[in-house]
């Protein structure tokens, strides 16, 4: 399993248990949504309903040791679809979304969290020129231009779109010790904000969850925007109910314990204990931030 995102950004480097809620929340959240629909529709074509199946079962799994052991043999699954399909957005995006999300967060050894998430990446860009030809190679270019290049990317285009910066942003997670790989970081923020000018409703709750991480992962002496941050958790949890506990605890980790805020990172975290975890289709996520929340506040005393 990968160190976390702040940890390997900021050096302050925190306990295993820590290292996980970021990373599983921001990426199989992508794969639960999104892509496994795409895939259920294509194994759904073949007379099976397996996919759909599995992405509930995934959703409702209070064990996520079991997940992370299943996966394998479903990547195996997916590289066969694209194999068969090798333009098909759809299995092109699963193949992303799962390759990313197995890469960065359960795999112990770095360099094959490496390979897994390159392998990710390369799908998800696979996925995009499939979408959209005209922001195929967007990747290379500087910043400026390559803003530019997504203004051409289409409403029709945005699950690709979405998957296509969820595997870049797993694949800086594995190389975060390259500093040309973390350049990229305001590229993956841009996506994000693209997909959110495109359609707003699309996965509300998880991009404001994720830009509200964007924003606070580095302090604000460092470019940090502490205000813009605060916002996007705060519309996050309006938008999921308040259903979905991860929220509350990189609101805690990234906003509260950076601005040494412990009544807000106390109250946030204390929320998160008292919910109840089992939600349909957040129950794995809500049984992670309950054990991240845990964590946290043992660790507040020396913390703050």
């Amino acid at each position: 399993m990968g160190v976390g995102v702040r940890c390997r950004i900021t050096t302050e480097c925190q306990s295993p248990g820590l290292r996980t809620m970021y990373f599983f929340r921001f990426l199989l959240i992508a794969l639960s949504t999104a892509s496994l629909g795409g895939c259920a529709a294509v194994v759904a074509s073949a007379g099976s309903g397996l996919a759909g199946n599995l992405n509930a079962a995934i959703l409702n799994q209070d064990d996520p040791p079991l997940v992370r052991d299943g996966a394998p043999a479903y990547l195996l699954m997916l590289d066969s679809f694209v194999e068969g399909a090798p333009e098909n957005v759809a299995v092109l995006s699963a193949a992303a979304e799962l390759y990313s999300a197995y890469g960065a967060v359960f795999v112990d050894d770095p360099l094959r969290a490496r390979k897994l998430t390159t392998r990710g990446r390369a799908y998800g860009r696979r996925a995009l020129c499939a979408a959209e030809e005209a922001a195929c190679g967007c990747w290379e270019q500087p910043f400026e231009e390559f803003t530019q290049t997504l203004q051409q990317v289409q409403v029709k285009q945005v699950p690709a779109l979405y998957t296509f910066g969820l595997s870049w942003l797993a694949f800086i997670q594995a190389h975060s010790d390259d500093f040309s790989a973390l350049a990229k970081l305001p590229q993956v923020r841009a996506v994000l904000q693209r997909v959110q000018q495109l359609d707003r409703a699309y996965e509300e709750a998880n991009i404001e969850h994720f830009l509200g991480v964007l924003n606070t992962i580095r302090p604000p002496a460092l470019g940090g925007d502490f205000d813009a941050g605060q916002a996007h958790f705060q519309r996050a949890l309006a938008a999921s109910g308040g259903r979905d506990l991860s929220i509350k605890v990189d609101y805690a980790r990234y906003y509260a314990r950076t601005l040494y805020d412990r009544e807000l990172h106390d109250r946030l975290l204390g929320e998160v204990l008292a919910a109840d975890p089992v939600q349909p289709r957040l129950t794995l996520f809500n049984t992670l931030a309950q054990d991240e929340a845990k964590e946290l506040l043992a660790s507040a005393d020396d913390y703050f």
